[in-house]
C-alpha cells in the first residue's frame, strides 16, 4: 500500500505543499492523454487510497469525490493533436506541466514514473511506481483516471460503436473492428500504428 514518508522526509525538510503527479491515458488509440496533481491534506485525508489501477471503478468514484472535498487538485490533458505532433511521451509530461501550474504555488512535486517534466514549475522527484508507494501520487493517479474515464463516456455518446465507454479508447478488440468497421474519428491518435496504418 502507498504511505506517507516520501511526503514526511520534504515535510521535514522545510516543503510545505507537495503535490503528487500521475497522469492516465498514454497507450488508448482514442482521447487525450489527462494529469492530476493533487495537494493531500495530512490532517484529512481519504481511507482506502491506492494505486488506481488497484481499485474498482466504485472505490475510485467514492475516493475523487472525497479527494475533491478535502484537497487541492488541478486536471489538466494533452489533446489527441498535440499526442501526434509531440509523441506520447512528451505530450503525457505537458499534461504533468498544466496541471502542476494550475495549482499554483507548490514547493515540491512527486512524479510518477523515472522522467521528471522538463518545463515543470517546481522541484521535482520521479517515483517509479509512484502511485503504489505515495499517498500523494495515488490520489492524483485516482483524479486523472476517473476524469478521463468520464470524458470517454462522453464520447462514446458522440462516437457510438468503439466502445469508449467500456474500454476508454484503450485497443481492445471491439475498438480495433469498430475501426475497421467504422473508420477514423477526429479523436483518434493518427500518430499510433494501428490508427496509422488505417489511413
Amino acid at each position: 500500500m502507498p504511505d506517507w514518508i516520501e511526503e514526511t522526509t520534504l515535510l521535514a525538510a522545510g516543503a510545505h505543499r507537495i503535490a503528487g503527479v500521475d497522469e492516465v491515458g498514454r497507450g488508448p488509440l482514442a482521447g487525450p492523454v489527462t494529469a492530476a496533481a493533487v495537494v493531500l491534506d495530512p490532517s484529512n485525508m481519504p481511507d482506502g487510497l491506492n494505486d488506481s489501477k488497484k481499485l474498482t471503478r466504485r472505490q475510485r468514484e467514492t475516493l475523487f469525490d472525497q479527494i475533491s472535498a478535502t484537497a487541492r487538485v488541478s486536471i489538466a490533458h494533452a489533446s489527441v493533436a498535440e499526442i501526434d505532433d509531440l509523441n506520447i511521451l512528451y505530450a503525457s509530461h505537458l499534461a504533468m506541466e498544466r496541471a502542476v501550474a494550475g495549482l499554483g504555488a507548490i514547493d515540491h512535486a512527486l512524479i510518477d514514473g523515472n522522467m521528471i517534466p522538463k518545463d515543470l514549475a517546481c522541484p521535482a522527484t520521479a517515483m517509479v511506481k509512484g502511485d503504489a508507494r505515495s499517498l500523494s501520487i495515488a490520489a492524483a493517479s485516482i483524479m486523472a483516471k476517473v476524469t478521463r474515464d468520464r470524458l470517454m463516456v462522453d464520447l462514446a455518446q458522440q462516437f457510438p460503436g468503439y466502445g469508449w465507454d467500456k474500454n476508454a479508447g484503450y485497443p481492445t478488440k471491439l475498438h480495433r473492428d469498430a475501426l475497421t468497421r467504422l473508420g477514423v474519428t477526429p479523436h483518434h491518435r493518427r500518430s499510433f500504428k494501428t490508427v496509422h496504418n488505417m489511413l
